[in-house]
C-alpha cells in the first residue's frame, strides 16, 4: 500500500491496483462519494454496443447481500442521494450523504460495484427500461441532433456511437455479454474511488478496503491514465446529415473536431469559447437573439477525450430562419477568426472560465469528480491555482492562433426539423 499527500488531496493504492483520492473539506456536513471505473462506451467492440450503460442500470439490481429494494431503502433511510452515469471514456456510481453515514454509502457502492447478480430476469426486464431511455432521447430533438453531429463527426467508431447503444443493440445484447463486460472491466486495478467532503483519508481507506475485502487479492497495479485512444488517424466527417422530423422548431449543429483532452491549447479555446458563445454577453448570443431575435437558444460548446475532441455551436431556431442563423453563425466564425476578440470580450471570456471553476468547487460533488476524473483521464491532478493561472496567461495571439487551427477546420452540420431535402444545408 502506498499513500501521498499534496494540495489537500491524499491518494492511496491498495492491494489489487485500487486507488483511493480524497480531499477533506471540515467546513461541511457532508461527504461526496463516488466509485469510477476506467472504462466507457468508446470501449466497445460491436458485440458490446450500450453494453457499458446497460450494466450501469443493472448494478442497482441486487447483490448477493442485498436487493434493489434493500439498495434504495438503505440509502433513502439515510436521506442520502445516489445515481450513476456513463460517459464515452468513464462510468461513475456516486453518493452524497451526512459526513456519519460515509461507512454506509462506501458499504453500499462497494458492494453493486463488487458483487452485482445481474441475473438473466434482471437484464430482460430492464431491457425494457433502457429502450425507454433510448426513446426519450429520441424525442427530444436537441439531444437527437448532438448525436447526429456525433455520429457525423466520429462515424461509425467507437467515440461517434451512442452511449445508451441503439434499439438494435440493446434488443440482441444477451445476459452473457454484458456479465463478460462485467468481470472483464469492474476489476480494482480499474477502478478509484473518491471523496470529498468532511472526512478523515485513513478512516475512508480502511472502510474501502474491507467493503472491497477479497476482491483486493489479486495482485495488479492501477491502469495507467486514459491518454490516448483509438480516434488518432480516424478522419473527421464532414458534410450535412439531416434527420426529418415534424417538429416546430430547427435545431442545428455546425461543428468540427478540437482538441484532445490534455492539449496546453484547451485553455486558449475555453476563453474563445465563452466569449464566442458561452453567454448572454457572447457574441452568438447578441447577433442571433438580442440583435435579431432569430432563435431563443443559441450556444458554442467544447468537448475533450484522450485523443480528440469537437467544438461546435447550437442553435434551435423557427424552420424558414435555418438558413440566415447559420449564415451569421458562418460570418461570426469567419470574424473571430479574422479579428480575434475585443480586449472587453478576452476580459470577460478569462472571467466566465475562471468563475465557472471556482463557484463549481465550493460543491463537494464537484470536488470529488475533479478527483475521479483527474485520477482516470488525467497525468495528474492539476491545482487549481494552476489552471487559473494558465487561464490568465491566454493572450490575444492564443485566441487568433488557436481560432485559426480550430475554427477554420472543416465542418460537420447536423439538422433535425421538418425539411426532407439536406441539399439546402451546407457544412
Amino acid at each position: 500500500m502506498t499513500t501521498e499527500s499534496g494540495h489537500g488531496v491524499s491518494r492511496t493504492v491498495l492491494p489489487g491496483g485500487l486507488r483511493v483520492v480524497t480531499e477533506s473539506l471540515p467546513a461541511v456536513r457532508s461527504v461526496a462519494l463516488g466509485i469510477w471505473v476506467g472504462v466507457g462506451s468508446r470501449d466497445e467492440d460491436h458485440a458490446h454496443v450500450g453494453a457499458t450503460h446497460y450494466l450501469e442500470h443493472l448494478l442497482f439490481k441486487g447483490t448477493r447481500r442485498r436487493t434493489a429494494l434493500e439498495i434504495s431503502a438503505e440509502m433513502d433511510a439515510a436521506g442520502g442521494e445516489m445515481n450513476a452515469f456513463t460517459a464515452k471514456e468513464y462510468t461513475c456510481y456516486y453518493a452524497r450523504v451526512l459526513d456519519a453515514d460515509l461507512p454506509l454509502a462506501v458499504d453500499i457502492l462497494s458492494d453493486m460495484v463488487t458483487s452485482s447478480l445481474i441475473t438473466p430476469k434482471d437484464v430482460d426486464a430492464e431491457r425494457n427500461v433502457v429502450l425507454e431511455e433510448i426513446a426519450m432521447n429520441d424525442d427530444d430533438p436537441s439531444d437527437t441532433v448532438h448525436e447526429a453531429f456525433t455520429s457525423k463527426l466520429f462515424g461509425d467508431t467507437p467515440l461517434g456511437r451512442p452511449i445508451l447503444g441503439t434499439t438494435d443493440s440493446i434488443n440482441a445484447i444477451t445476459r452473457d455479454q454484458i456479465f463478460e463486460h462485467y468481470q472483464a472491466r469492474y476489476t480494482p486495478e480499474h477502478l478509484v474511488v473518491a471523496a470529498a467532503g468532511n472526512l478523515d483519508h485513513d478512516t475512508v481507506v480502511e472502510l474501502v478496503r474491507k467493503a472491497f475485502g477479497p476482491a483486493l487479492e489479486r495482485a495488479a497495479e492501477p491502469v495507467l491514465p486514459r491518454l490516448a485512444g483509438d480516434q488518432r488517424g480516424h478522419a473527421s466527417g464532414v458534410g450535412t446529415t439531416l434527420i426529418s422530423r415534424s417538429i416546430e422548431q430547427a435545431n442545428l449543429v455546425l461543428g468540427c473536431e478540437a482538441l484532445a483532452r490534455t492539449d496546453d491549447r484547451r485553455f486558449a479555446l475555453g476563453v474563445l469559447n465563452a466569449a464566442f458563445g458561452g453567454g448572454m454577453s457572447s457574441r452568438l448570443f447578441q447577433e442571433v437573439r438580442e440583435k435579431r431575435g432569430l432563435a431563443y437558444s443559441v450556444y458554442s460548446f467544447s468537448g475533450q477525450h484522450a485523443d480528440t475532441g469537437m467544438w461546435g455551436i447550437y442553435v434551435g431556431c423557427l424552420p424558414s430562419k435555418a438558413d440566415e442563423v447559420l449564415a451569421i453563425c458562418r460570418d461570426e466564425i469567419a470574424r473571430v477568426v479574422e479579428e480575434g476578440l475585443t480586449d472587453a470580450e478576452l476580459i470577460r471570456g478569462k472571467g466566465q472560465v475562471r468563475g465557472s471553476i471556482v463557484l463549481s468547487l465550493e460543491d463537494p460533488s464537484s470536488r470529488m469528480s475533479r478527483l475521479g476524473k483527474s485520477e482516470l483521464v488525467y497525468p495528474r491532478l492539476e491545482p487549481v491555482d494552476e489552471v487559473l493561472t494558465a487561464i490568465d496567461a491566454v493572450g490575444h495571439d492564443d485566441i487568433r492562433a488557436i481560432a485559426a487551427d480550430i475554427l477554420t477546420r472543416p465542418k460537420a452540420l447536423a439538422v433535425v426539423g421538418p425539411f426532407d431535402d439536406p441539399s439546402p444545408f451546407q457544412a
